[in-house]
């Protein structure tokens, strides 16, 4: 099965993201990049030179719905529309179809759109105007994706096998960077395309979101992106494709490397805590105070440490109490 990777330009501070065409019948995109006229271009350009067209495609499977993953799906499906005529056996309507988790879809209509996420970020102690400076930024950063309608895409299940011409390849979902982040696993050779689920260069930040069955909760992100890592690494992939940068050849390595990070930042927090009581949104300020004030960043590291509260609160590190609608966080 040949996996070709594509580095398409997006206007975020990580760079590039990698796409991935599957080169077998039926043609399949894993990502496609953002909704900009340079990612769409580029796209097109670097498909055409492995003999490929928009119209080609019959899949685009998407392993999150962040804009610089999703972003074009909806307009590559409109431009894979193709004379039935032809004989095509493509999806019901000739036109390429979508795959993306059913739990991404509060990402993929926009994270900070509902009052879902204002309820979970106000209880984190995010002042109201900083939530709508927030939103404002995210409203922008939305126009890099056209939403979906629930009749627009196929659903990502765990354990589902995607068939193709050689063999297939089976999803492995992967919550913790979305509560639907999936994984792509070739049994035969080990090689899994894994998005932003594992990063050779950074690490994923798990994003607040409601969780999908109980939107009034947080999702629980970290603990289940460490349930995630340990998946992967049962499964033992000789190859991780990535979201962003280069291949992973030893994820042992990297396992134990996540897990340290994940150790140190609890250990800052409690160290940060003593004897204190904080909400997110004031111990946020003190982990990341860089971060403040620096657009999208300030929500990212509100993120990062409601994800670690969560989790030591789960570990029974930390207790949480309520005062004035707000949660604070003690020692226990």
């Amino acid at each position: 099965m040949k996996i070709i990777p594509i580095a398409i330009p997006t206007p975020f501070y990580v760079g590039d993201v990698n796409v991935y065409l599957i080169r077998e019948d039926p043609l399949t995109l894993i990502d496609t990049g953002p909704k900009t006229s340079e990612a769409e271009s580029a796209l097109k350009s670097r498909l055409k030179k492995h003999g490929v067209d928009f119209t080609d495609l019959r899949r685009i499977v998407l392993t999150h719905a962040h804009e610089d993953h999703c972003g074009l799906a909806a307009r590559i499906r409109q431009l894979s529309r193709i004379d039935n005529s032809s004989g095509s056996t493509a999806g019901a309507n000739g036109i390429a179809e979508i795959y993306i988790h059913p739990w991404e879809r509060g990402h993929l209509f926009g994270r900070l759109s509902n009052e879902d996420q204002r309820r979970l970020l106000l209880r984190s102690g995010v002042p109201a105007k900083v939530f709508d400076s927030m939103r404002s930024i995210y409203d922008e950063i939305s126009l890099l994706t056209d939403p979906l309608d629930k009749d627009d895409f196929l659903p990502l299940d765990d354990e589902l096998e995607l068939e193709f011409e050689t063999g297939s390849i089976r999803v492995i979902h992967t919550p913790g960077h979305t509560p639907g982040s999936c994984s792509l696993f070739r049994e035969a050779d080990r090689t899994m395309i894994c998005g932003d689920c594992a990063l050779k260069r950074i690490t994923p930040n798990p994003i607040l979101a409601p969780d999908p069955i109980d939107p009034n909760r947080r999702f629980p992100s970290l603990a289940e992106y460490l349930v995630s890592l340990a998946r992967i690494r049962s499964l033992k992939p000789t190859l991780l494709l990535t979201g962003h940068g280069e291949p992973i050849t030893d994820f042992e390595e990297l396992f134990n490397r996540y897990r340290r990070q994940i150790e140190l930042r609890q250990q800052q927090i409690l160290q940060l805590i003593g004897n204190g009581s904080f909400c997110a949104f004031d111990l946020a300020a003190k982990l990341f105070p860089k971060s403040f004030g620096q657009g999208v960043h300030t929500f990212l590291a509100v993120s990062e440490t409601i994800a670690h509260l969560d989790l030591a609160a789960g570990e029974g590190k930390l207790e949480m109490e309520i005062r004035d609608s707000v949660e604070y966080f003690h020692r226990a």
